[in-house]
């Protein structure tokens, strides 16, 4: 059969594609565990965002797949279902199936008819899709395949829940490395390197309020043997990758195995390559007088910690003190993120700091001691706001208190305030986020010039110009205020969003609470907010070969 995937072109504000595009893992781990005699392209569309449309359209032509398979995060759920318009329109026969976070945690946003999607790959993929194209092939009722969603014939407007799938245990071998080979488009970059992604480990224990590890595939965490880490990453460089991006959920909660896995990565010289790879601050603060050398060593660069708040009311929210906790005797006596911090930097890496401002009980005070704590501390900001992705303790929370004021899911890629706080209105807190991280991010710029020179000769004006979205000559002047730039930036990214034509989209499915329900805020929603896409430190909803992230929605090992 010929089978096309692909990973939606919506992305991050924090990952703009000029600095950063990385390959989507869960669809080329798909493609490498489905019959070798599948022909298998695999398309990561944050490569060709300028032309989404023609993109897909050449693919569907050349390729004339009989299965397509989309990768799909909640901010991205419009893009997916124009998309699927687009492919349905092409071929009308064609199968297609969704996976990811969005489709397995919100099914019933795919169940109209309208939606075009007629299977759903819940929670781990590999196994699961590799089992519905065998019964494709063979003509076979998928309703004893486990973790699939498919419409009933009876009733097409409903699917039926087939029972969930285990998660894999991967030490026992059975999941092949991923299929990089299936790529059809090119131009992974990091800072001008080219970049990959590798997973050592899946899965978290902890059960933070925002994230959708724990609602994916329930509080666990397997990991995969060396040897196989090491191929994995051999196979990358061997493709020419010069940057990794490890999107383990939380490869720190086996403090032993990761230093022991950076030894591995320098014995079998792997560690010509800049690594950057996402953790927790308890287990740096704890082990970083031998772990941060190892990693030092082994070519780490960048490390995302998940820090989320420095307020021990708002970690309690979060449910994140006990990750970010300094322990003595077996008790917790105090926050691990400075420990943490001077132990990564003691050895030359530098710090992604991940926190999360606009939690229930914030005021302005609040939120500016964690501002001005990033702006001490961390050398680049992943400031983001809470955002209510399904299924997350955290939604029920917000919903309870009425503070959720816009539904627009397009827009929940975290970085847009969609909740206020009993004290204030979303846009406020996205002000406020948004003119102090500009800054923040334009002092970490020597430090790029130092390791990435040439990326940063060529690009530094465009860099800026990102930063600085919005601002003119009239602002720099001071003829206009930041409330006029911030306006300016919000309808940019308003812009930014349509990545497909008009006539593609289905109509918004919701808006703002005055639309819906009585009382809430007088805001207007604009902007989104996004934690789907962390992993490691820990995050919402975790990207993943949508890469990562504290990046909050790990779209890794789900179709």
């Amino acid at each position: 059969m010929n089978v096309l995937l692909l990973s939606m072109p919506d992305s991050f504000e924090h990952t703009p594609v000029l600095t950063m595009r990385m390959p989507n893992g869960a669809l080329a781990s798909l493609a490498g565990n489905v019959d070798p005699h599948h022909r298998v392209a695999v398309a990561d569309l944050i490569l060709a965002q300028n032309d989404v449309a023609g993109t897909v359209a050449r693919l569907v032509r050349d390729i004339e797949p009989d299965v397509v398979g989309l990768s799909i995060m909640t901010f991205q759920r419009r893009t997916a279902l124009a998309i699927a318009r687009l492919v349905r329109s092409m071929r009308p026969g064609v199968r297609i199936v969704a996976g990811g976070y969005d489709p397995s945690l919100a099914p019933q946003a795919y169940e109209s008819p309208e939606s075009g999607i007629e299977f759903i790959v819940r929670g781990e993929g590999d196994l699961t899709f590799r089992e519905l194209l065998r019964a494709f092939e063979r003509r076979e009722d998928p309703a004893r395949i486990e973790g699939l969603s498919y419409r009933a014939q009876d009733r097409p407007d409903r699917f039926v829940h087939n029972p969930a799938r285990h998660v894999s245990a991967l030490d026992s071998g059975t999941i092949n490395l991923p299929n990089r080979a299936a790529r059809v488009l090119s131009g992974y970059t990091f800072l001008g390197r080219p970049i990959d992604i590798i997973e050592t480990s899946r899965g978290c224990t902890y059960d933070c309020s925002f994230c959708s590890i724990i609602e994916m595939r329930g509080r666990n965490f397997h990991t995969f043997q060396f040897d196989r880490v090491l191929a994995d990453i051999a196979d990358a460089r061997g493709r020419g990758a010069r940057a990794i991006f490890i999107v383990d959920d939380n490869v720190t909660l086996n403090v032993q195995r990761f230093e022991a896995l950076c030894h591995a990565i320098t014995a079998a010289g792997l560690n010509d390559i800049h690594y950057i790879v996402q953790a927790m601050t308890s287990s740096i603060a704890a082990h970083g007088d031998t772990l941060a050398p190892a990693m030092r060593k082994a070519g780490f660069k960048y490390v995302f910690l998940g820090i989320e708040n420095i307020i021990d009311e708002d970690l309690v929210f979060l449910k994140a003190a006990a990750k970010n906790a300094t322990r003595s005797g077996g008790r917790a006596v105090g926050n691990a993120t400075l420990r943490a911090v001077e132990c990564l930097h003691r050895e030359g890496m530098y710090v992604v700091g991940g926190i999360i401002v606009g939690n229930p009980d914030d005021t302005r005070e609040s939120i500016d001691r964690n501002l001005a704590f990033a702006r001490d501390y961390v050398d680049w900001p992943y400031i983001q706001h809470p955002t209510p992705y399904p299924g997350t303790p955290m939604t029920e929370d917000f919903r309870a208190r009425n503070l959720i004021v816009n539904e627009r899911v397009e827009e929940y890629d975290g970085t847009t305030a969609v909740v206020r706080t009993a004290h204030l209105a979303a846009e406020e807190i996205e002000f406020m986020r948004w003119r102090a991280e500009r800054w923040m991010k334009v002092r970490h710029l020597p430090a790029v010039l130092r390791h990435y020179p040439g990326f940063v000769v060529a690009h530094g004006p465009q860099m800026l110009a990102h930063t600085f979205r919005g601002s003119t000559w009239r602002s720099v002047l001071g003829l206009e205020t930041a409330r006029d730039v911030f306006k300016r930036y919000k309808q940019i990214r308003h812009r930014e969003r349509q990545y497909v034509p008009e006539d593609l989209l289905l109509p918004p499915e919701g808006g703002s609470h005055e639309n819906h329900r009585s009382g809430g805020s007088d805001e207007k929603h604009r902007g989104g907010g996004s934690h789907e896409n962390h992993r490691g430190g820990g995050s919402h909803e975790n990207d993943q070969g949508d890469a990562g992230h504290d990046i909050h929605e790990p779209a890794l090992h789900q179709v």
